[in-house]
Protein backbone atom coordinates (compact mmCIF):
# COMPACT_ATOMS: atom_id res chain seq x y z
CA UNK A 1 0.00 0.00 0.00
CA UNK A 2 1.37 3.39 -0.79
CA UNK A 3 0.48 5.31 2.33
CA UNK A 4 2.10 8.37 1.42
CA UNK A 5 -0.48 8.81 -1.45
CA UNK A 6 -3.13 7.52 0.95
CA UNK A 7 -2.08 10.17 3.79
CA UNK A 8 -1.82 12.85 0.68
CA UNK A 9 -5.32 12.29 -0.74
CA UNK A 10 -6.97 12.56 2.68
CA UNK A 11 -4.91 15.44 3.05
CA UNK A 12 -6.55 17.16 0.39
CA UNK A 13 -9.86 15.83 1.20
CA UNK A 14 -9.83 17.67 4.78
CA UNK A 15 -8.49 20.44 2.97
CA UNK A 16 -11.38 20.39 0.51
CA UNK A 17 -14.26 19.84 3.21
CA UNK A 18 -12.81 22.22 5.70
CA UNK A 19 -13.10 25.08 2.70
CA UNK A 20 -16.51 23.59 1.81
CA UNK A 21 -17.51 24.40 5.45
CA UNK A 22 -16.36 27.83 5.43
CA UNK A 23 -17.24 28.68 2.04
CA UNK A 24 -21.14 27.56 3.45
CA UNK A 25 -20.37 29.54 6.58
CA UNK A 26 -19.25 32.99 4.43
CA UNK A 27 -22.51 32.84 2.47
CA UNK A 28 -24.66 32.33 5.29
CA UNK A 29 -23.26 35.53 6.53
CA UNK A 30 -23.18 37.27 3.44
CA UNK A 31 -26.62 36.73 3.14
CA UNK A 32 -27.62 37.86 6.64
CA UNK A 33 -25.77 40.89 5.68
CA UNK A 34 -27.28 41.53 2.55
CA UNK A 35 -30.45 41.46 4.34
CA UNK A 36 -32.46 44.58 4.33
CA UNK A 37 -35.54 45.84 6.85
CA UNK A 38 -37.84 49.00 6.69
CA UNK A 39 -35.84 49.84 9.54
CA UNK A 40 -32.52 49.90 7.69
CA UNK A 41 -34.27 52.09 4.79
CA UNK A 42 -36.49 54.50 6.89
CA UNK A 43 -33.80 55.30 10.09
CA UNK A 44 -36.90 57.25 12.13
CA UNK A 45 -38.63 53.59 12.50
CA UNK A 46 -37.45 53.90 15.74
CA UNK A 47 -39.73 56.51 16.93
CA UNK A 48 -42.73 54.96 15.31
CA UNK A 49 -45.71 52.36 15.92
CA UNK A 50 -47.34 51.13 12.94
CA UNK A 51 -50.20 49.37 12.39
CA UNK A 52 -50.51 47.10 9.78
CA UNK A 53 -53.62 45.86 6.58
CA UNK A 54 -54.92 42.92 9.38
CA UNK A 55 -55.00 45.51 12.43
CA UNK A 56 -51.88 44.00 13.97
CA UNK A 57 -50.19 46.97 15.59
CA UNK A 58 -46.76 46.74 15.78
CA UNK A 59 -44.45 48.87 18.43
CA UNK A 60 -41.23 47.58 17.92
CA UNK A 61 -40.20 48.14 14.31
CA UNK A 62 -36.41 47.75 14.50
CA UNK A 63 -35.42 44.83 11.92
CA UNK A 64 -39.71 44.51 11.61
CA UNK A 65 -41.39 43.56 8.65
CA UNK A 66 -44.07 41.46 7.28
CA UNK A 67 -44.63 39.70 4.21
CA UNK A 68 -47.96 41.22 3.34
CA UNK A 69 -48.06 44.41 4.56
CA UNK A 70 -44.66 45.58 5.13
CA UNK A 71 -41.10 44.69 3.46
CA UNK A 72 -38.38 46.29 1.15
CA UNK A 73 -38.10 46.00 -2.39
CA UNK A 74 -34.95 46.44 -4.81
CA UNK A 75 -35.30 48.56 -8.30
CA UNK A 76 -31.40 49.61 -8.29
CA UNK A 77 -32.90 51.74 -5.20
CA UNK A 78 -34.04 50.42 -1.63
CA UNK A 79 -37.75 51.18 -0.82
CA UNK A 80 -40.20 50.47 2.04
CA UNK A 81 -43.21 48.50 0.53
CA UNK A 82 -46.47 49.74 2.54
CA UNK A 83 -49.52 47.42 1.00
CA UNK A 84 -53.00 47.07 2.75
CA UNK A 85 -56.23 45.44 1.25
CA UNK A 86 -59.64 46.99 0.90
CA UNK A 87 -60.91 45.04 3.83
CA UNK A 88 -59.74 44.34 6.97
CA UNK A 89 -59.29 44.61 10.62
CA UNK A 90 -58.76 48.45 11.52
CA UNK A 91 -58.65 51.39 13.99
CA UNK A 92 -62.02 51.69 15.58
CA UNK A 93 -62.45 55.41 14.04
CA UNK A 94 -62.13 53.85 10.44
CA UNK A 95 -63.75 51.51 7.96
CA UNK A 96 -60.38 51.85 5.87
CA UNK A 97 -57.57 49.77 6.35
CA UNK A 98 -54.25 50.98 6.61
CA UNK A 99 -50.07 49.99 6.89
CA UNK A 100 -49.35 53.14 8.21
CA UNK A 101 -46.79 54.70 10.59
CA UNK A 102 -47.67 56.93 13.82
CA UNK A 103 -45.15 59.33 15.17
CA UNK A 104 -44.47 58.67 18.52
CA UNK A 105 -43.22 62.75 19.19
CA UNK A 106 -46.16 64.82 19.72
CA UNK A 107 -46.49 68.67 19.55
CA UNK A 108 -48.54 71.15 19.02
CA UNK A 109 -49.21 73.86 16.49
CA UNK A 110 -47.32 76.76 17.59
CA UNK A 111 -44.35 74.62 18.51
CA UNK A 112 -44.37 72.70 15.18
CA UNK A 113 -43.25 69.48 13.75
CA UNK A 114 -41.73 68.61 10.32
CA UNK A 115 -42.43 65.18 8.30
CA UNK A 116 -40.77 64.40 4.90
CA UNK A 117 -41.09 62.06 2.27
CA UNK A 118 -40.11 60.44 -1.42
CA UNK A 119 -42.12 58.01 -2.95
CA UNK A 120 -44.52 56.61 -5.45
CA UNK A 121 -47.51 54.90 -5.38
CA UNK A 122 -47.61 51.53 -7.18
CA UNK A 123 -51.29 50.43 -7.03
CA UNK A 124 -54.78 52.21 -6.20
CA UNK A 125 -57.62 49.78 -5.53
CA UNK A 126 -59.20 49.28 -9.22
CA UNK A 127 -62.70 49.03 -7.91
CA UNK A 128 -65.58 51.50 -6.23
CA UNK A 129 -67.86 54.11 -7.19
CA UNK A 130 -66.31 57.30 -9.42
CA UNK A 131 -69.56 59.24 -7.98
CA UNK A 132 -67.69 58.86 -4.80
CA UNK A 133 -64.28 61.41 -3.88
CA UNK A 134 -62.58 59.20 -2.32
CA UNK A 135 -63.19 56.09 -4.85
CA UNK A 136 -59.87 54.67 -6.55
CA UNK A 137 -57.35 57.13 -3.76
CA UNK A 138 -54.77 56.55 -0.88
CA UNK A 139 -53.43 58.85 1.64
CA UNK A 140 -49.69 58.59 1.61
CA UNK A 141 -49.03 61.05 4.82
CA UNK A 142 -51.20 63.14 7.67
CA UNK A 143 -51.46 65.39 10.25
CA UNK A 144 -53.16 63.66 12.80
CA UNK A 145 -54.83 65.41 16.12
CA UNK A 146 -54.24 63.57 19.50
CA UNK A 147 -57.02 65.26 21.57
CA UNK A 148 -60.53 66.73 20.97
CA UNK A 149 -62.25 65.60 17.87
CA UNK A 150 -59.35 63.76 16.79
CA UNK A 151 -59.70 65.25 13.51
CA UNK A 152 -56.75 65.79 10.76
CA UNK A 153 -55.55 69.04 9.75
CA UNK A 154 -53.83 67.39 7.04
CA UNK A 155 -54.27 64.53 4.51
CA UNK A 156 -52.64 63.87 1.24
CA UNK A 157 -53.81 62.27 -1.36
CA UNK A 158 -53.32 59.96 -4.82
CA UNK A 159 -56.10 59.75 -6.46
CA UNK A 160 -56.19 57.76 -10.20
CA UNK A 161 -59.50 56.47 -11.92
CA UNK A 162 -58.87 53.41 -13.61
CA UNK A 163 -58.36 53.49 -17.50
CA UNK A 164 -56.80 56.90 -16.82
CA UNK A 165 -52.74 56.49 -17.26
CA UNK A 166 -52.32 59.19 -14.95
CA UNK A 167 -53.52 60.66 -11.29
CA UNK A 168 -54.06 63.35 -9.28
CA UNK A 169 -51.93 64.33 -5.65
CA UNK A 170 -54.30 67.00 -3.90
CA UNK A 171 -53.76 67.71 -0.20
CA UNK A 172 -56.91 67.82 2.05
CA UNK A 173 -57.14 70.19 5.31
CA UNK A 174 -60.02 69.23 7.58
CA UNK A 175 -61.65 71.50 9.45
CA UNK A 176 -61.73 71.07 13.53
CA UNK A 177 -65.65 71.25 13.94
CA UNK A 178 -66.67 74.02 16.33
CA UNK A 179 -69.87 72.13 18.20
CA UNK A 180 -70.89 68.60 16.74
CA UNK A 181 -68.52 66.84 14.69
CA UNK A 182 -70.82 65.21 12.45
CA UNK A 183 -70.98 68.15 10.51
CA UNK A 184 -67.03 68.56 9.73
CA UNK A 185 -65.97 68.45 6.27
CA UNK A 186 -62.44 68.95 4.05
CA UNK A 187 -61.63 71.37 1.71
CA UNK A 188 -59.05 70.15 -1.07
CA UNK A 189 -56.36 71.47 -3.05
CA UNK A 190 -54.58 70.26 -6.05
CA UNK A 191 -51.13 69.93 -6.32
CA UNK A 192 -50.68 67.51 -9.54
CA UNK A 193 -53.90 67.10 -11.54
CA UNK A 194 -57.33 67.07 -10.00
CA UNK A 195 -58.65 68.22 -6.36
CA UNK A 196 -60.89 65.39 -4.29
CA UNK A 197 -63.86 67.29 -5.78
CA UNK A 198 -63.68 66.04 -9.29
CA UNK A 199 -65.78 63.30 -9.66
CA UNK A 200 -67.44 60.89 -12.32
CA UNK A 201 -71.00 61.47 -13.40
CA UNK A 202 -71.99 57.82 -12.86
CA UNK A 203 -70.60 54.85 -11.17
CA UNK A 204 -68.86 53.89 -14.10
CA UNK A 205 -68.11 57.49 -15.87
CA UNK A 206 -64.44 58.75 -15.14
CA UNK A 207 -63.90 62.83 -15.55
CA UNK A 208 -61.23 63.52 -17.62
CA UNK A 209 -57.78 62.70 -17.20
CA UNK A 210 -55.61 65.32 -15.65
CA UNK A 211 -53.11 66.73 -18.20
CA UNK A 212 -50.30 67.56 -15.34
CA UNK A 213 -51.30 64.29 -13.29
CA UNK A 214 -48.78 61.60 -11.90
CA UNK A 215 -48.50 58.09 -12.86
CA UNK A 216 -48.72 54.67 -10.73
CA UNK A 217 -44.38 54.41 -10.46
CA UNK A 218 -43.40 58.03 -10.69
CA UNK A 219 -41.98 59.18 -7.71
CA UNK A 220 -42.25 62.57 -5.82
CA UNK A 221 -41.52 64.06 -2.76
CA UNK A 222 -43.07 66.24 0.17
CA UNK A 223 -42.02 67.89 3.07
CA UNK A 224 -44.79 69.34 5.80
CA UNK A 225 -42.87 71.81 8.14
CA UNK A 226 -45.44 73.40 11.03
CA UNK A 227 -43.21 76.55 12.60
CA UNK A 228 -45.01 79.00 15.15
CA UNK A 229 -48.83 77.72 13.88
CA UNK A 230 -48.48 78.29 10.10
CA UNK A 231 -48.27 75.14 8.17
CA UNK A 232 -46.06 75.08 5.49
CA UNK A 233 -46.02 72.35 2.03
CA UNK A 234 -43.69 71.63 -0.59
CA UNK A 235 -44.16 68.99 -3.49
CA UNK A 236 -41.58 68.39 -5.65
CA UNK A 237 -41.53 66.09 -8.96
CA UNK A 238 -38.57 66.07 -11.36
CA UNK A 239 -39.41 68.27 -14.50
CA UNK A 240 -41.82 70.31 -12.59
CA UNK A 241 -41.67 73.44 -10.17
CA UNK A 242 -41.89 72.67 -6.60
CA UNK A 243 -45.76 73.16 -6.11
CA UNK A 244 -45.88 75.29 -1.84
CA UNK A 245 -48.69 75.71 0.10
CA UNK A 246 -49.37 77.80 3.55
CA UNK A 247 -52.21 76.92 5.85
CA UNK A 248 -52.45 78.56 9.40
CA UNK A 249 -53.66 76.13 12.05
CA UNK A 250 -53.87 78.61 14.48
CA UNK A 251 -56.23 80.86 13.26
CA UNK A 252 -59.58 79.46 11.05
CA UNK A 253 -60.17 80.19 7.53
CA UNK A 254 -63.92 78.77 8.00
CA UNK A 255 -65.30 80.58 11.19
CA UNK A 256 -68.65 81.16 9.97
CA UNK A 257 -71.06 80.23 7.51
CA UNK A 258 -70.49 82.80 4.61
CA UNK A 259 -66.97 81.48 4.56
CA UNK A 260 -68.28 77.37 4.10
CA UNK A 261 -66.11 77.12 0.43
CA UNK A 262 -68.23 75.93 -2.89
CA UNK A 263 -66.53 72.99 -3.24
CA UNK A 264 -67.57 72.48 0.31
CA UNK A 265 -70.94 72.96 -0.14
CA UNK A 266 -71.12 70.96 -3.53
CA UNK A 267 -69.05 67.91 -2.47
CA UNK A 268 -69.98 68.12 1.55
CA UNK A 269 -73.81 68.98 1.10
CA UNK A 270 -75.20 66.19 0.21
CA UNK A 271 -74.36 64.49 3.90
CA UNK A 272 -75.27 67.45 5.47
CA UNK A 273 -71.77 68.43 6.46
CA UNK A 274 -71.94 72.26 6.98
CA UNK A 275 -70.20 72.93 9.80
CA UNK A 276 -67.86 76.06 10.79
CA UNK A 277 -64.77 75.46 13.01
CA UNK A 278 -63.53 76.58 15.94
CA UNK A 279 -62.23 80.43 15.42
CA UNK A 280 -58.74 79.14 16.71
CA UNK A 281 -58.88 76.08 14.56
CA UNK A 282 -56.15 73.82 16.06
CA UNK A 283 -54.13 75.78 18.36
CA UNK A 284 -53.16 74.12 21.55
CA UNK A 285 -53.92 70.82 20.63
CA UNK A 286 -51.75 67.99 20.35
CA UNK A 287 -50.45 66.71 17.12
CA UNK A 288 -48.77 63.91 15.47
CA UNK A 289 -47.77 62.19 12.01
CA UNK A 290 -48.36 59.39 9.98
CA UNK A 291 -47.61 58.21 7.03
CA UNK A 292 -48.01 55.15 4.64
CA UNK A 293 -50.54 53.59 2.98
CA UNK A 294 -53.63 54.71 4.54
CA UNK A 295 -56.59 53.29 1.85
CA UNK A 296 -59.10 55.27 1.61
CA UNK A 297 -61.27 52.22 -0.80
CA UNK A 298 -64.10 50.03 1.06
CA UNK A 299 -67.04 48.33 0.67
CA UNK A 300 -69.62 50.26 2.17
CA UNK A 301 -72.55 51.83 0.01
CA UNK A 302 -71.95 54.50 -1.73
CA UNK A 303 -75.49 55.53 -0.96
CA UNK A 304 -74.51 55.60 3.31
CA UNK A 305 -72.45 58.11 2.39
CA UNK A 306 -71.43 59.58 -1.44
CA UNK A 307 -68.06 61.09 -0.21
CA UNK A 308 -66.56 58.28 2.01
CA UNK A 309 -68.24 55.20 1.13
CA UNK A 310 -66.82 53.77 -2.23
CA UNK A 311 -68.65 50.56 -2.53
CA UNK A 312 -65.36 48.71 -3.55
CA UNK A 313 -64.66 44.80 -4.20
CA UNK A 314 -63.59 43.10 -0.56
CA UNK A 315 -64.26 39.69 -1.14
CA UNK A 316 -65.53 39.34 1.92
CA UNK A 317 -62.15 40.28 3.51
CA UNK A 318 -60.17 37.59 1.97
CA UNK A 319 -56.72 39.47 1.50
CA UNK A 320 -55.28 37.32 -0.61
CA UNK A 321 -58.14 37.22 -3.05
CA UNK A 322 -57.99 41.11 -2.67
CA UNK A 323 -54.55 41.10 -4.05
CA UNK A 324 -55.22 39.07 -6.82
CA UNK A 325 -57.88 41.23 -7.88
CA UNK A 326 -56.65 44.60 -7.59
CA UNK A 327 -58.57 45.34 -4.36
CA UNK A 328 -55.45 47.15 -2.57
CA UNK A 329 -53.35 49.68 -2.51
CA UNK A 330 -49.60 49.91 -2.56
CA UNK A 331 -46.94 52.91 -1.64
CA UNK A 332 -43.59 52.73 -1.97
CA UNK A 333 -41.01 54.53 0.21
CA UNK A 334 -37.57 55.23 -0.20
CA UNK A 335 -36.86 58.24 2.24
CA UNK A 336 -39.10 59.69 5.22
CA UNK A 337 -38.52 61.27 7.92
CA UNK A 338 -40.19 63.45 11.54
CA UNK A 339 -38.69 65.78 13.90
CA UNK A 340 -39.43 69.41 15.18
CA UNK A 341 -40.21 72.38 12.74
CA UNK A 342 -37.87 74.66 11.51
CA UNK A 343 -37.94 78.72 10.52
CA UNK A 344 -38.89 79.13 7.20
CA UNK A 345 -37.47 82.16 5.19
CA UNK A 346 -40.34 84.89 3.68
Amino acid sequence: MNYKLWYSTLFLMVVFLVACVNSSSESSTDSEKKKVYPSNIISYLDNCRIMLGNGDNINDLKNFEHSDFFYTSNDGSDWVVYKTPNRGTTSPNSSNTRTELAHNEKWVPETGGKLTGTLKVMHVSTSGDARVAASFSTVVGQIHSDEGHENEPLKIFYKKFPGHEKGSVFWNYEINTEGDNAKRWDFSTAVWGHDMAVVGSAPNTYPEEPSEGVALGEEFSYEVNVYKGIMYLSFTREGYPTKTFTKSLIESDFATSEDIPTQTRKLFGPINRDGVERSNAYAGEIQYFKQGAYNQTNGKAPESNIVWSTGSETFDGDIKKQYENGSYTEVWFKAGGAGPGTPVEE
